[in-house]
């Protein structure tokens, strides 16, 4: 009886075994009817693809809609997450919760990880900011030179370093998705985001916004290479918004167009690129968010472009002749993803499914827009953890290992336009320093440093004035800031530069020292110091360019300096001579702002110059 009970339940696990693994006895899971399957999307030990076509086969067309969505933090609930399935949450430029540190952060979101989770399929959440000069909306983040400076420092495994510390800080606080680095080849230095974009030369962008993009998603963190397309190439006097370039337009033939536009996303692509955002701008008329051709022909298509395609803040609202509905509708089907919107997102989702049910939006069109969504989720490991791997992080926020790296990019980034012999200064100078930019960390960080526009609520950081006091003080100098005092000095260093600003509202035209964004101060700081009769040094900090020309000749030696960041004191380690000058310009300096962008008439500095001691 023994045996015929063991033969009788050997028989039984053998149909067991054949029903739910098939024949030929494989170990490798395939796809089967099993109970198993259900529970494919859930298991990270099957592929990305098979994880995607499962839980999109369980998905409902609500479920799928709510993917395609991204809210702003200030205007949905954790509650509302679950309630509409949202696919994604940010935060805006100055949209922090009230306690503004990693901890704030993490909790923030995991309540909002916590309402997606408990839908029904629990697919988390993708939560974005603009990381794009460091983790700058979160005080005491390390900040980094804005994209010119490091255009200037031209070292790719800098920027790698530079990735590691951003991605790391980001993961500090939970945040998994950023929308950098911008990839624009600036052409025009009147443009409010000129900052933002590495250099006018296509091979610098490509190099830089590569390696920091292959380096930034080691840590499972999507980049996004922005802003698709040709958004440093519009003309002045086109801007949309109510600005004179900033969301502008470009009449450019496709040649050139595929040529110096587009090949800093071909370079992206193939670094692996999780997302790209579209621009506000328009290319020979038509508003890039809604050009099917440029979004699924050429980046889709043509380059292979396989992560998500998101819009700029409400940028399919500039849509032309079309309501939201209909804006929605174009915007999708010229294949855009995921939609920003911030305040209406309620009537995108409304509008998606309108759309859906009417037939103006197909659903395969929507399979692949969540597919690319979920690709996206399943390839950076939200499912197992919706705030990222925090085992990735070497170094704290903040730390001093973080900030090394931040000082090394300063040194890399300064350029020398003009030397007589006056650097390096001794440490052992009595040295007047002045001028408006000398000692706000502020102005030093520019645009998109916990504010959107910087400067309103300032972070941590050294000043360049208190970079120059804490080595004086460790060699037996002297920093004077007082005027009345100034006439003993040995050397005066005048800190000059821009207000601090952000996209559109830093669009510019007139570029001098004393009109348009430059500060206001510039021009008082600089006559005080000639009055002195004291060699003169003096340090620029601003996004671009301004015009000089006139001003040249009374300066011993002029230094750019750019947006540097939280890290003033690297700026002084320069000047007292602990290291030489590595930066070399990476746009061209205009002699005057009549003739821009710059013909060859009008130049200054060429790009590539830079002088060194």
């Amino acid at each position: 009886m023994k045996g015929y009970k063991r033969d009788i339940l050997s028989l039984l696990l053998c149909v067991f075994l054949v029903l739910t693994t098939g024949c030929g006895g494989s170990d490798k899971k395939t796809v089967n009817t099993s109970v198993e399957e259900n529970q494919i999307y859930k298991d990270n030990t099957y592929s990305t693809e098979d994880r995607v076509k499962d839980l999109l086969s369980k998905m409902n067309v609500d479920e799928k809609i709510g993917q395609m969505v991204q809210a702003e933090r200030v205007n949905i609930t954790p509650e509302e997450v679950r309630k509409y399935y949202i696919g994604s949450v940010f935060s805006g430029g100055g949209s922090t919760p009230k306690d503004n540190s990693p901890k704030g952060w993490i909790e923030m979101i995991k309540q909002y990880q916590q309402g997606a989770a408990n839908t029904r399929l629990g697919i988390p959440i993708i939560y974005g900011v603009d990381a794009v000069h460091g983790h700058n909306l979160v005080k005491d983040a390390v900040i980094f030179p804005h994209n010119i400076g490091l255009g200037a420092a031209n070292n790719t495994e800098l920027m790698k370093k530079i990735a590691s510390v951003t991605a790391e800080e980001m993961l500090a606080t939970g945040v998994t998705y950023n929308f950098a680095p911008c990839v624009a080849v600036t052409k025009d230095l009147r443009w409010g985001r000129y900052y933002e974009g590495y250099s006018e030369k296509v091979d610098i962008v490509k190099n830089l916004s590569s390696a920091y993009i292959n380096q930034l998603q080691t840590y499972n963190v999507a980049a996004t290479a922005k802003h698709y397309i040709a958004d440093g190439a519009t003309e002045w006097g086109t801007g949309d918004n109510g600005y004179k370039i900033d969301q502008g337009n470009v009449e450019i033939d496709e040649d050139k167009l595929f040529k110096e536009e587009l090949a800093p996303y071909d370079e992206a692509v193939k670094s692996g690129v999780k997302s790209i955002m579209v621009s506000f701008s328009s290319v020979n008329g038509i508003k890039n968010h809604s050009n099917k051709y440029l979004i699924t022909e050429v980046l889709k298509g043509k380059l292979g472009f396989k992560g998500f395609v998101i819009t700029d803040w409400e940028g399919i609202h500039q849509i032309p002749d079309a309501e939201f509905e209909e804006q929605v509708v174009i915007a999708v089907n010229a294949g855009i993803d995921m939609l920003m919107e911030p305040n209406k997102w309620k009537d995108a989702v409304s509008a998606l499914k309108k759309a859906v049910n009417n037939g103006k939006i197909t659903m395969e069109r929507i399979d692949d827009a969540v597919a690319r969504i979920l690709t996206v989720k399943f390839d950076l490991g939200l499912f197992e953890n919706g705030l990222g791997d925090e085992k990735l992080i070497r170094n704290g926020f903040g730390s001093k290992e973080h900030r090394e790296v931040a000082k090394e990019a300063v040194r890399e980034s300064l350029v020398l336009l003009k030397n007589d012999g006056v650097l390096p200064l001794k440490k052992s100078q009595k040295i007047y320093v002045t001028g408006p930019a000398a000692d706000s960390v502020g102005l030093q960080c520019g645009g998109w440093t916990i504010d959107w526009q910087g400067n309103m609520r300032q972070t941590s950081g050294t000043t360049i004035l208190k970079g120059f006091k804490n080595i004086a003080e460790k060699h037996g100098g002297t920093i004077i800031t007082d005027i009345e005092k100034a006439k003993d000095a040995d050397v005066a260093v005048v800190v000059i530069g821009e207000e601090s600003y952000a996209e559109g509202q830093g669009d510019d035209g007139s570029l001098g020292l004393d009109n348009g964004m430059a500060l206001k101060g510039n021009i008082e700081a600089l006559e005080e110091a000639k009055k002195l009769n004291k060699p003169i040094v003096t340090i620029m900090v601003s996004g671009r360019p301004r015009i000089v020309t006139e001003y040249l000749k009374d300066w011993n030696a002029f230094v750019e300096a750019w947006l540097p960041g939280t890290e003033g004191e690297a700026l002084a380690e320069v000047l007292y001579g602990d290291y030489n000058f590595k930066g070399t310009l990476p746009v061209t300096w205009p002699k005057n702002s009549h003739n821009l962008p710059i013909k060859e008439e009008n130049i200054l500095f060429p790009i590539g110059y830079g002088l060194k001691y």
